[in-house]
């Protein structure tokens, strides 16, 4: 079952473990045959297709779906490309042969995080324009490199250009993360990540590490970062390798036209939804700063959350039930009417 794809099987999860199988894996990401797939798959579908050079060799690929009033905003669907790195002799099956065991369990790093939703995306698409749809919104899709390692040379450079605000961009979906109930988890907001880098010079000596829950934890962290370095003596410094303090927060209320159109559809599909805040950043933090909000949702339920984990694996039915999810979403999303300021 290692092969492109039995006879039999959905082509649907065939393209998704032929974009599993494309090494875009830390710290060397083959982002050009990424980007050669992507723009492929766009050709096939009759999408626009642009390619952002955002720094040299880091491309932003984007496939563009025109509505019938350009007038209005758009919706954007993002996902990265990069995955993070593995451990080959943790994992049951070769971690980019996109293994599928005799139960329909794909086995590859990026089945979670986040291949799965890019191709999601893609046959949602497919499926709607082969049913002759047309909406009033555009929708673009936007696949960034870089996110797994800070989005600096991603969505962070991206948002600044003019091809970004060219999207005229009113709404976005994210990734999100896997819940092991039967409910659907959606973000909302994401926690401020401070990467820190502290340089000591002097003699050797013994390192110690942080401790979880600690009072340094509970203040104002910056400060006890420089109280540190002080109380260490000369030639210790710190500096951030990020530092996120512009946490954005995306409405959740019935009231709010994007979200009344995303959970009216979950609750026509009788999807439970739990609202959090995400435990980590993704790259919406960059496009909430930039105004657009964001909700992040990977439609994954009954599912452990393996993200970044060894063995990182999804059901082909949960991963084709997330196609028919997007499928309903699409179209709610690119019709929701004209709001202040538009049209």
């Amino acid at each position: 079952m290692a092969s492109e794809g039995r006879e039999d099987e959905h082509p649907s999860v065939t393209l998704f473990r032929r974009y599993l199988r494309i090494r875009t894996v830390h710290p060397e990401p083959d982002y050009g045959a990424a980007v050669a797939f992507l723009e492929e798959r766009g050709r096939q579908l009759g999408l626009g297709c642009q390619k952002v050079e955002v720094a040299p060799g880091f491309v932003v690929t984007v496939l563009s779906w025109p509505g019938t009033d350009p007038t209005l905003s758009s919706v954007l669907l993002n996902s990265h490309t990069d995955v993070v790195p593995v451990f080959k002799e943790c994992w049951s099956h070769d971690p980019f042969e996109a293994f599928k065991d005799a139960e329909g369990y794909i086995y590859a790093r990026g089945a979670q995080d986040m291949k799965c939703v890019s191709i999601q995306y893609l046959e949602a698409v497919r499926r709607l324009k082969a049913e002759g749809r047309h909406f009033p919104r555009t929708i673009h899709m936007t696949f960034v490199p870089d996110e797994e390692i800070g989005g600096h040379r991603g969505m962070d450079l991206f948002v600044q250009r003019p091809e970004f605000k060219a999207l005229r961009a009113g709404f976005a979906l994210d990734e999100g993360l896997a819940n092991p109930t039967e409910a659907f988890t959606v973000f909302y907001s994401e926690r401020s990540s401070w990467w820190v880098q502290v340089t000591c010079t002097g003699k050797p000596g013994h390192g110690s590490r942080f401790i979880e829950d600690t009072a340094a934890e509970k203040l104002a962290f910056e400060e006890q970062l420089r109280g540190w370095c002080q109380a260490a003596g000369e030639g210790v410094t710190f500096e951030f390798a990020q530092k996120w303090t512009e946490p954005r927060v995306t409405s959740t209320t019935d009231s709010d036209p994007w979200w009344s159109a995303f959970s009216g559809v979950c609750k026509d599909m009788s999807l439970a939804l739990e609202p959090e805040i995400f435990p980590a950043s993704t790259d919406s933090r960059y496009l909430r700063a930039a105004g657009v909000p964001a909700l992040g949702f990977s439609p994954m339920n009954r599912t452990p959350v393996l993200l970044h984990d060894h063995d990182e694996r999804l059901h082909e039915a949960v991963f084709l039930r997330g196609v028919d999810i997007y499928a309903r979403l699409l179209p709610a999303l690119a019709s929701v009417p004209a709001l202040p300021g538009e049209g």
